[in-house]
């Protein structure tokens, strides 16, 4: 049902936009001077959500309109990359408001002396997966370090997953009898917010090692649940990674391990500048891309990858 809702959507909005332009053909034939503004701005709206409808259709994967999973992890630069890390969750949390997508934080630690250590949170929305997945690798973040009282530059790294959400169980198999599961008292900033009893939830996949956990909801049948869903997510992650590395040997081609490479840089220091490594795209205004205006680096990457295939 869900999925019949989405194409119907899909076909609602080509429907709009085939009758917008249609009634737009039809002002222009007029040949009217005082209609000319209002014609004007509605073809500069129809050329935008053309751009936009050009952009959709580079959306081809299996799981790319679906919801996503979006995990932060700080990386070497101690305090410095749990900071870069905090900029990295504000941003994408802007670019999600500013898209339309809903997010729900799953889970959280904070840093020692600022920012965070990690954080796992779900992005909801049509081709929410699609978008995000560009996103996935390692962030460079060059800077004044604040937390340096000598003002000398800094490199801080960290690591983005992304993964799609899960929503058929034959999309994974997960037995289980193969998951320890374990509860926990969710840590906090103290006061009231700190829970009194074990709700947190850790499962760890034991065959493979992987981990997933939840601390953020005050239910732990609800932090089970979105344990549970990050788990299988990280799973069917693993299984697409080891059929792309079999398909690549099987091709006799090097597999490139994107999931440790470095992908984007943000310069803020001596001069200002964010450069994705592997689409060579780069805009001068850092500031608005921390703001959340990633569109730009989305868009490059999937035309790479459309260019690719």
């Amino acid at each position: 049902m869900k999925r019949i809702a989405r194409l119907r959507g899909e076909l609602d909005s080509w429907r709009n936009l085939q009758t917008r332009l249609a009634e737009a053909r039809e002002l222009a034939e007029m040949d009217d001077e005082s209609i000319r503004a209002d014609l004007e701005t509605e073809v500069a709206a129809l050329e935008k959500l053309a751009d936009q409808k050009e952009l959709t259709a580079l959306l081809g994967g299996k799981y790319d309109s679906g919801d996503a999973l979006l995990s932060i992890n700080a990386g070497a630069g101690g305090t410095d990359s749990q900071d870069w890390s905090a900029m990295l969750l504000r941003m994408y949390l802007r670019w999600a408001e500013d898209s339309g997508y809903n997010v729900d934080v799953l889970d959280q630690t904070e840093g020692e002396e600022a920012g965070i250590k990690s954080v796992t949170m779900s992005i909801s929305g049509e081709n929410a997966y699609g978008y995000l997945k560009s996103e996935k690798g390692v962030h460079r973040l060059v800077r004044i370090s604040p937390f340096d009282s000598n003002a000398r530059r800094h490199t801080s790294f960290t690591q983005v997953e992304v993964l799609p959400q899960v929503e058929a169980d034959e999309d994974v198999e997960l037995n289980m009898n193969d998951v320890k599961i374990e509860s926990f008292r969710a840590g906090g900033a103290g006061g009231q917010n700190v829970q009194k009893n074990d709700t947190a939830i850790r499962m760890t996949h034991l065959p493979t090692g992987i981990v997933a956990s939840c601390q953020n909801e005050r239910s732990q049948n609800q932090n089970r649940e979105n344990a549970l869903r990050v788990l299988k997510a990280r799973l069917l992650e693993r299984k697409r990674e080891e059929e792309e590395a079999e398909l690549a040997k099987l091709k006799g081609a090097l597999q490139k391990n994107e999931w440790g490479s470095q992908i984007r840089s943000y310069v803020l220091h001596p001069y200002q500048m964010v450069k994705d490594h592997r689409t060579e795209y780069e805009v001068g205004n850092a500031a608005g891309v921390l703001d959340g205006d990633l569109d730009g680096f989305i868009e490059a990457y999937l035309r790479m990858q459309v260019g690719e295939k």
